[in-house]
């Protein structure tokens, strides 16, 4: 398998739409495994396969004290949510330095394949059910600040090309 490499915004692979997994291969597990050492390295809580160029309904997440030890998640999706939002501040490895408060679902319900190929269900709710929301929104290109009103997310990107890191 090739160097994966973190993409960062604007790179336009993280605004592109991830396909199903069509089967649990070592190759997948490879990169699975290859996603959580790059999301451990940049001390992240959650990566997602376009972040690192892979256009694949793929998923990591990093341990969470006594809820989760890391995982990868293969083709998930939210089948049930709370209607409520709860607020908290977000962040992402492809948007870095930038934070919002993002409103979501604070409990969800969340369907996908393991790396054993084995079909799960998981319930999550506060940080666990905002990191699985998150990743689950890279895989249609959808970054945090999407989720912010208009006058916020233009704000947002512009602080974060004044940062340098977009060109004008």
């Amino acid at each position: 398998m090739e160097k994966l490499e973190l993409k960062l915004y604007p790179d336009p692979v993280l605004r592109k739409k991830c396909e199903p997994v069509e089967g649990v291969t070592g190759e997948i597990k490879e990169l699975i495994s290859a996603m959580l050492a790059i999301m451990q390295a940049k001390n992240g809580i959650g990566l997602a396969g376009p972040q690192v160029g892979i256009l694949k309904q793929i998923i990591v997440v990093g341990a969470i004290p006594k809820i989760t030890k890391p995982f990868g998640l293969i083709n998930p999706k939210i089948i049930k949510k709370l209607r409520k939002k709860e607020f908290g501040d977000e962040g992402c490895l492809s948007v870095p330095g930038i934070y919002a408060e993002i409103g979501r679902p604070g409990i969800v319900e969340v369907s996908g394949i393991t790396t054993e190929g084995k079909k799960i269900r998981l319930e999550a709710e506060n940080l666990f059910a905002r990191v699985l929301q998150h990743e689950i929104d890279h895989l249609s290109g959808i970054l945090f600040p999407d989720r912010l009103n208009p006058f916020q997310r233009i704000r947002t990107y512009r602080k974060y090309q004044q940062m340098g890191c977009v060109p004008n």
